[in-house]
Formats: structure tokens, C-alpha cells, sequence
């Protein structure tokens, strides 16, 4: 009504009201409103004002807008429109607060004032630009669907990604941080090593024990911690599966400080590959055995790979804690079982290693030689007998009463606690010679006897009566230690009595090299260049001021798995952060093909220390490091050099790893959701990275296949591919194995080949390859990288008995010139072909037979112990006519020819199992049985001495193997494993 009031009074007037029984006042308001008659008709129907020009309309239009931009501009527009309809006389109020808007009857009234005066409403009102305004090119969409489930939020939380366990903070060392950076500065003082050993024999145990002697932590007394085991996997399976180095800085006997970079490996048989790329950066091995199992078939195949790489070994027996509380063995009998474990591994040093008996001597294993290592990782003591005489020494200090006497020489007296030496107490010597029939050797007297007593005391004795007995040795506990349990008792009492780690630390230094004086033996070994270039002459003196040389064996993921650190081991020159280098691949040859060569910047350098890392500055010849920034191009090894390197004097790499065992068992993998490819392709190429020898390929039907060592390397594969690298769901076909191709007959006939242009021809025979030729090959006893043609040839006249003719004619070994089963020889004569023009296509044939020994002719898999003879060639003497596309695929069908012609056979991959079971009979029948489901062969059965265990060792199809360990157990009710 507001605009059709006109100014008026409002009469409000209060009149007396009666109503029975009450009383009150009655108010009258009436209302006079006065009505602009021009605005209605003569029937009081309102027609409005008149209508102006088009012109006067849109000019009043645009007023009307500014004004009301003016209004809306201002905070105040209301209080001053209604201050503006004051002045104009407009407006007036009433004696209520009613504000009521006059309008002019005249039509003259100008169209301005009409419109400062309007009420401008609340929810009209503007005090800030528009969006619009502000952003005049955004665009605002609405939505009526929710466009992803509800299950999904619209703002996902941030994806915490945990594999692996890491320490948040830099934990409390026994040393500075500083220290151990500046220990990197002096290799004589360094040593680098591998902890290898068969499953569960306490190398990752071990290592823990060296952990908590240098990481100031409260330690759980009662919970195997295994710090190295770093991925959350490792912790669920209790098993090692990735190599991880640690860098610990430990005194020895004497208080002398070494840095140790130190390689835990895995024990499965699984993962040997791991164990290959850990000891390639090493300068020798400490071999961990059970005291209690002893020698077992890893055990065996590790120490072999160790002596292959020309590394010095050290043996740790472990456990020695089995022989008294599970076999509980006398001492004596202790004693029998730790000779019979150390000669065991003597015996097979002697008989599987390459050299001279002089050089067979010097790896001898003895206690008394020092490089033996008695202890119990678990409850956290070790000792060699130089060591434990050292404690003799300071309990026997000279006094007042013994000064003449002088102290105890713990070297001497060392050397007489093992073997047949006994103590003679009347005279106070040792002596070969027994005093009395029954009397115990020094070794049982001094070593034994002292530890047999201590555990029957920790385990058997009172609180008091068990302190004073640890008083009179030094021992002295806190009241509360004494209420722990018996095995976090022995555990403390023992740490105390032993002291730390020194023996072990007094072991590695006198036994193993230095990376100084270890640097020729390795460089000979493993670099692909001539060994008087500069570049080898400096890593031979492990030059820090060199050229930069690194051989990078290991990829470690990053927290988010996007990307890869390498690992690797600087033989010469230094590396600092933000160095230009050059990243040379395995397929890179010097001046010839140069593709497999990139160029990068290294962002980080960092010590890796298991569960966190140590930045520094730079890495100088003789350490390991860890660099950043570097990994694109790497696929499984890599040399590293600096990108400003002479040019003239050619660098050559390092060579590939020369694995022990290889990859037979495959599966095919897709993705769920066939959109995820692109995915899993990345999953696969990052699998390809870490695990040394994953090969992934794609078969010719399209399937994508992965290829391992067995049923738990494909396990840890697929988990990785699953949850860490790909992050979809994949769909695994059933496994399968690789099978090989090989003859067992002599090819019937000559079989030739003609080129393409029918200008060259090819004639080739096929026979079996001698067994023993095709091993010593693998095992590098024969090569054609390290061994020159005179030394081959004398190899093959006198071991194999060839003729001097075939044995100087060896061309190549197939599929690969170094490690190949298959081996060329040129058997043609010389009065009948044209040796300089066979000479001339002798590349291009061995490239042929290689290519045909890779892929053979019955089902395109490998092809071993095979022979290639070539007894004839008609060569073309223009050399356009017989390049590379004439001659290769020539030399790959006739060899194809000359294979299928000499009765070709499939042969099968088989798995040496070692089975472990009681002696009862029963329980080996269930075995027996489980292996004849399976297409077993047991080739041998006999008692595991000095334990009540039965070992049997058998031949298991690969084929056949899927599940055997799940069965063994179910059959044998969880009695026998392997």
C-alpha cells in the first residue's frame, strides 16, 4: 500500500469498550487514503500513467540504471536516498517511525526525481561486485548428477603409501654422523662384505645384533627385530627378499674403529639372484652356517658362486645355542659336530675351486687360523678363539702374587684351542698327546665347558645363588633383569660376558681386503676394457683423484615407487652432487654402438642404512653410494662415468651379472580393466628393474609374460606389480616353464644353405656337446672374454680330448659368447674352401648361429649342449654379394637344417630339492610318495649328523613343482620341509 499513500493524518483514536465482566478501551483507526484520479478511470479502474516516447523511455531506462549502480555501490544508499528524499521534501514520517513515500500528482515532475526516490529492497541491495564482474571470462557450470559414486569423495584425502618401514627420525648413534661421513675419506680402514647363508641359518639376525650395538634404542629383548628386512612383506613372510646394505662404523678388540659396509642377502634359493648383485660390489663374503644343520645344498651353490667370483670367504657358525638347548649335546659331541661342519666346507672348497693347491691352502678354514667365528645371533654373542683367550687374558691379569709370571699371550694361547691339543696340568703346556684317556681337548676345557656352565646357571640356578655366580665372572645385573624371562636372561647375561662384536670386527679386517688392496683382483675380474688403460690402472690403485668409474648393480624404489635410486660401488674418482655423468648400459659398446649411453644429473648421494639414509656431499673410489637422479635409463647394471671424460682414451663397462641359476617358470598377466594397460606396462617395466632376473615380454599371441626363478620369486613379483608399482587388479593365467632344445645324434646328413642371391652357400653337421664342456662353460672355466685361444686350446686337448684342429677353430660359444651351452667350430679344410673369404663372413655366421642357438627350431626356446660344425662354404668373392643380410639368415637355417636332421629332443627344467625330515620311517614313506605323485627322482638319502634328521635330496620336474612344498607338508603333518 506504501505507494498509494498520499501524505495524511492517521487518525488513531481510543474509545471506552464494555463487556460483562471485563473492561477495556476499543481503538477506531481510520484510514483517509487520497487516490491520484488522473491514474483510474471513471469506474475506479487503474490504468497507470501515460506512456512516453520510445526515446523519453530509453533514456529514463538508462538513468534508472545508473542510479541504481550508484545505489548498490554504496553501503549507505539507503540512508542517503532517504536523506535525499528530505531535501527534495518528498518524504515525511510520522509520529510511529512509518517512512512513506510521496509521489507528485503533477505530470511535470521530473523522471530523475522519480527514481531517487524509490525504496531500494534488502535483498536487492549490493556492497560487493558480482563474480561475474570480477571474472568476467570464468564459467560456471551447474550440475544435476553426481558425476563419480558416492563412495567416492569429492576431495580425496592424500594417499599415504607404505611399503616398507622407515625410521621418522635419525635415530641415536653410538658415533657421529660426521664421523662415519669422514671414515668414507680412508679406505684402508673400510671393509665391504656380504652376509650369505641358507634360509633361516641368522644373517639378518645377526645383523641385528650389530644394530644394536651402534643404534642407542630401547631394543626389544624378547622380539627378533630384523632391521634389514625392510619391506612390509618381508616382515609377514619372516623371510629376506631384497638385498639391503648398511654402513656401521664398529670397534674391534681393541678399541679401533673400522667402517663396515656390510650386505645382508637373502637365503632362498628364490632370490640368488640377489645375492649375485650384492657380492659383485664386495671384496669378500663371511658365510653363515647353522651349527645345528649344517652344510646345506644353498649353502653349497652360494660358497660356489663366492669362489667363482674369486672373492675370500669367512665362515660364521651360528646357533651354537641348538647344540645345548635343543640337541643338548655334551660338550664333547659339541665339539665333533663344529669339526665336522668346518671340514665339510673345507672338502667342498678344495674340490670346487679353480687354482693351485697353493692358492686351495690360503682358503682353508680353520679356528686357529682366525677366520672361523663361533656364536648365537639370537641371543647376541660372537667370539673367535683369539677373542675368547683375550678374556681369559684380562680375568687373569698378572697381580702383585703372579707378576713373574707375566700376562697371557691370547695369541699363543689361541692358537692351541683347536684340534687335538690337550692341557696338562702338572706341567702347565699343551701338548698333542691325551694326559689321561678320557681327558677333554683344550677347545672343550677352555671354550665349551665355561659356555655349558653358563647356561646351566642362567637356566637353572636361583636369583641368589645365580648372582653370585655372575659376580665372580664380572657380571653384575639390575634387580628387575632378574625377573625376565630364561631366554631374554641368557641373552643379557651373555651380551655382558662377550662384550660386543670385536671378534667379528678382528675377523673381517685380517681376513678380508681392504677396497684398496682388493681393487686388482676385482677389476681384473669383472671389467670389459684392457686392464693397462689409465682408466683400469686407476681403479686397480682405487684412485680417488681418477677418472669417475661406478659399477651400479642395484635399484632401490623410492617411498612412492615413481622412480629409482642406484646402488653401486666407486672403484675410482669421486663423485659429488650435481655432477654431469654419463650412464653407460650393458649394451653399450665403445666407438662402435654408443645408443645405449644417456646423459643425466645426480641429485642425491646418500649412505643407505637399511630403514633411513645419511646425505652426503660426495662418495670417494672404495665406498658403496647411493645416487639419485640417475635411474631412467638403467635396466639392470650400469657404469657410471663422468660425462667430461677424455674421449681418446675409450671407457669400457663392466660386465652383466653372471646369475647361477636362471629364469624357467612364466606366467601371463593382463589387466582386469583392459583401459589399466598403460598401468600394468609400467608396473612390468619397473618389475624389470628391481628384481635382477624378472625378464617381462610379450609373447607373439600378445601375452604379456613374466619370467622367475619360482613359484615365491613370481609371488613377490605379482605383490609388487599389484600393490606397489601398478596399483590394479591383474588376472594370472597358470604358470608354465621354459623348456630347452638339444640333439642325441649326429646330424644323418650334410645339410647347406644357399643366400638369397644364390651367390653364397652354407654347409653345417650337428652333434651332442660333451656334458662336462657345456658345465665348464657355464662356470666360466672356458671363455672367450678372460682366456686367450692358446689357453682354450690346451684346455680342450688335454681335459676333453679334441684335436688340435677343432680346438683352435672354436668360433664362438651360443646363445652368448660368454656363459653360452652351444658352441661353433669351423671343421672346414683348407685346400677345399677359401679360408680368407670364410674369415671374412666369420661375424656375420657366429651372429647367425647365435640367433639360431636363441631361438631353436621345434618351439623357439633355447637350444644346449649342441655342437655346430661348419664342414663347407662356396663364398662369393665380391663383397657386395655377401654382407650381413645374405649371410646371417643363411648361417641361422642351416644350422635350423643341420639341428632337425640329428634326432632334436625337448629337454625340461629340474630342481635339485633337499628335503628335511625326522628318522622316522613313516614320515620318509609320506615323502617318497609326495615326490612319485610328481615325477620325482630321489638320487640320494642318509642321516644328517649329530641331528635326528633325515636328508633327502631328489630331482623335481619344474613343471611338477607348483604346490610341492604345500603337499610335503600336508602328507607329512608340517614333519618334513624343504
Amino acid at each position: 500500500l506504501t505507494p498509494l499513500l498520499v501524505g495524511g493524518p492517521i487518525d488513531c483514536r481510543a474509545e471506552p469498550y464494555h463487556k460483562k465482566k471485563k473492561k477495556g478501551r476499543r481503538i477506531t483507526i481510520v484510514i483517509i487514503i487520497i487516490m491520484d484520479t488522473s491514474l483510474y478511470d471513471e469506474f475506479g479502474n487503474y490504468i497507470g500513467p501515460e506512456i512516453e516516447d520510445d526515446d523519453e523511455e530509453e533514456e529514463l531506462q538508462q538513468r534508472s540504471d545508473q542510479d541504481e549502480v550508484m545505489a548498490s555501490a554504496s553501503p549507505l544508499s539507503p540512508s542517503s536516498s532517504s536523506q535525499q528524499q528530505q531535501q527534495d521534501g518528498g518524504a515525511r514520517s510520522n509520529g510511529n517511525g512509518m517512512e512513506l513515500s510521496a509521489t507528485s500528482s503533477s505530470s511535470s515532475s521530473s523522471s530523475s526525481a522519480v527514481h531517487t526516490r524509490a525504496i531500494v529492497l534488502h535483498e536487492d541491495k549490493r556492497y560487493y561486485p558480482d563474480a561475474n564482474e570480477v571474472y568476467p571470462d570464468a564459467e560456471t557450470m551447474v550440475q544435476d548428477e553426481d558425476t563419480q559414486p558416492l563412495t567416492v569423495p569429492i576431495i580425496a584425502p592424500p594417499k599415504v603409501r607404505n611399503f616398507e618401514k622407515v625410521e621418522k627420525e635419525f635415530p641415536a648413534l653410538s658415533y657421529q654422523r660426521e664421523y662415519l661421513v669422514d671414515m668414507l675419506a680412508y679406505p684402508h680402514l673400510s671393509r665391504n662384505i656380504a652376509l650369505i647363508g641358507h634360509l633361516h641359518h641368522g644373517k639378518t639376525t645377526f645383523m641385528d645384533m650389530l644394530v644394536h650395538q651402534t643404534h642407542l634404542k630401547k631394543w626389544s629383548s624378547s622380539k627378533s627385530t630384523r632391521y634389514t628386512d625392510t619391506r612390509n612383506d618381508e616382515q609377514d613372510r619372516a623371510l629376506s627378499i631384497k638385498a639391503t646394505p648398511m654402513s656401521l662404523v664398529v670397534p674391534n678388540t681393541e678399541g679401533k674403529s673400522y667402517l663396515l659396509n656390510i650386505m645382508d642377502t637373502p637365503g632362498h634359493v628364490n632370490f640368488s639372484d640377489e645375492v649375485t648383485a650384492s657380492i659383485r660390489l664386495c671384496d669378500g663374503v663371511v658365510l653363515v652356517v647353522d651349527a645345528c644343520e649344517g652344510v646345506m645344498m644353498q649353502t653349497e651353490r652360494l660358497l660356489k658362486h663366492a669362489l667363482n667370483e674369486k672373492l675370500p670367504v669367512v665362515l660364521f657358525v651360528n646357533k651354537i645355542d641348538r647344540l645345548i638347548l635343543e640337541l643338548k649335546l655334551p660338550p664333547t659331541d659339541a665339539y665333533f659336530k663344529l669339526k665336522h661342519t668346518i671340514d665339510e666346507i673345507n672338502v667342498f672348497i678344495e674340490k670346487n675351486m679353480v687354482g693351485t693347491d697353493e692358492e686351495k691352502a690360503a682358503r682353508r678354514l680353520s679356528p686357529d687360523l682366525g677366520n672361523v667365528l663361533f656364536g648365537s645371533s639370537q641371543l647376541g654373542f660372537c667370539f673367535t678363539l683369539a677373542s675368547f683367550a683375550k678374556i681369559y687374558s684380562k680375568a687373569h691379569a698378572p697381580t702383585s702374587a703372579t707378576a713373574k709370571l707375566g700376562p697371557i699371550d691370547h695369541v699363543a694361547f689361541s692358537q692351541r684351542l683347536w684340534g687335538d691339543v690337550y692341557f696338562h696340568p702338572e706341567q702347565r703346556n699343551f701338548r698333542r698327546k691325551a694326559p689321561a684317556p678320557n681327558a677333554p681337548r683344550s677347545f672343550v676345557q677352555f671354550v665349551l665347558d665355561p659356555i655349558y656352565k653358563i647356561f646351566t646357571q642362567v637356566l637353572g640356578e636361583a636369583k641368589e645363588d645365580l648372582t653370585s655366580c655372575l659376580s665372580e665372572i664380572g657380571i653384575h645385573l639390575k634387580g628387575e633383569e632378574y625377573a625376565l624371562d630364561s631366554r631374554p636372561l641368557l641373552k643379557l647375561v651373555c651380551s655382558q660376558f662377550f662384550g660386543r662384536s670385536g671378534g667379528f670386527v678382528d675377523m673381517v679386517v685380517a681376513h678380508i681386503p681392504d677396497p684398496r688392496a682388493g681393487a686388482r683382483s676385482r677389476v681384473e675380474h669383472i671389467y670389459t676394457g684392457p686392464l693397462d688403460s689409465p682408466v683400469a690402472k686407476a681403479m686397480m690403485e682405487c684412485d680417488p683423484k681418477g677418472p669417475l668409474m661406478i659399477h651400479i648393480t642395484k635399484l632401490y624404489p623410492k617411498q612412492d615407487c615413481s622412480a629409482f635410486d642406484a646402488f653401486g660401488r666407486v672403484f675410482s674418482g669421486t663423485i659429488k652432487t650435481g655432477d654431469r655423468v654419463r650412464v653407460l648400459g650393458e649394451g653399450y659398446i665403445p666407438d662402435e654402438d654408443e645408443d645405449d649411453m644417456i646423459e643425466q644429473d645426480v641429485t642425491d648421494l646418500w649412505l643407505h642404512e637399511a630403514r633411513y639414509r645419511v646425505d652426503v656431499d660426495k662418495a670417494t673410489a672404495g665406498n658403496w653410494v647411493l645416487i639419485g637422479g640417475v635411474d631412467p635409463s638403467i635396466m639392470k647394471t650400469a657404469t657410471i662415468t663422468s660425462a667430461n671424460i677424455d674421449d681418446e682414451e675409450p671407457v669400457h663397462i663392466f660386465r652383466a651379472l653372471k646369475f647361477n641359476t636362471s629364469s624357467v617358470m612364466k606366467v601371463a598377466v593382463e589387466p582386469i580393466n583392459p583401459s589399466e594397460l598403460p598401468k600394468m606396462l609400467d608396473g612390468l617395466r619397473k618389475i624389470n628393474k628391481t628384481y635382477p632376473l624378472a625378464v617381462t615380454k610379450v609373447e607373439e599371441s600378445g601375452e604379456h609374460v613374466i619370467l622367475g626363478t619360482g613359484e615365491l620369486y613370481l609371488d613377490c613379483i605379482l605383490h609388487d606389480l599389484r600393490k606397489m608399482y601398478a596399483e590394479i587388479e591383474i588376472k594370472v593365467d597358470d604358470p608354465v616353464v621354459t623348456f630347452s632344445e638339444t640333439v642325441v645324434e649326429t646330424s644323418s646328413i650334410k645339410c647347406f644353405a644357399e643366400t638369397p642371391n644364390k651367390r653364397n652357400k652354407l654347409t653345417m653337421v650337428v652333434e651332442p656337446l660333451e656334458k662336462q664342456i657345456a658345465d665348464d662353460i657355464l662356470n666360466e672355466e672356458i671363455s672367450f672374454g678372460t682366456m686367450d685361444t692358446k689357453s682354450r686350446t690346451a684346455i680342450l686337448q688335454k681335459k676333453y680330448g679334441w684335436d688340435l684342429l677343432a680346438s683352435r677353430n672354436v668360433w664362438a660359444f651360443g646363445p652368448d659368447m660368454e656363459g653360452g651351452s652351444n658352441v661353433l667350430v669351423d671343421d672346414t679344410i683348407p685346400g677345399e674352401v677359401n679360408k680368407a673369404l670364410l674369415g671374412s663372413i666369420r661375424e656375420s655366421v657366429v651372429q647367425g648361429f647365435q640367433w639360431a642357438s636363441r631361438e631353436g627350431p621345434l618351439c623357439e626356446e633355447p637350444i644346449r649342449n649342441v655342437k655346430f660344425k661348419v664342414v663347407g662354404a662356396s663364398i662369393a668373392s665380391e663383397p657386395v654379394h655377401r654382407g650381413g643380410g645374405q649371410i646371417i639368415p643363411t648361417a641361422r637355417r642351416v644350422a635350423y637344417s643341420a639341428f632337425l636332421t640329428a634326432t632334436p629332443r625337448l629337454m625340461e627344467p629340474y630342481y635339485i630339492s633337499e628335503i628335511q625330515a625326522p628318522t622316522d620311517p613313516l614320515c620318509v614313506a609320506a615323502v617318497y610318495t609326495v615326490l612319485q605323485k610328481r615325477r620325482g627322482h630321489v638320487i640320494s638319502e642318509g642321516p644328517k649328523p649329530g641331528t635326528p634328521l633325515q636328508i633327502v635330496k631328489a630331482l623335481l620336474p619344474a613343471i611338477d613343482s607348483f604346490g610341492f612344498e604345500t603337499d610335503l607338508r600336508a602328507h607329512t603333518q608340517g614333519e618334513a620341509f624343504c
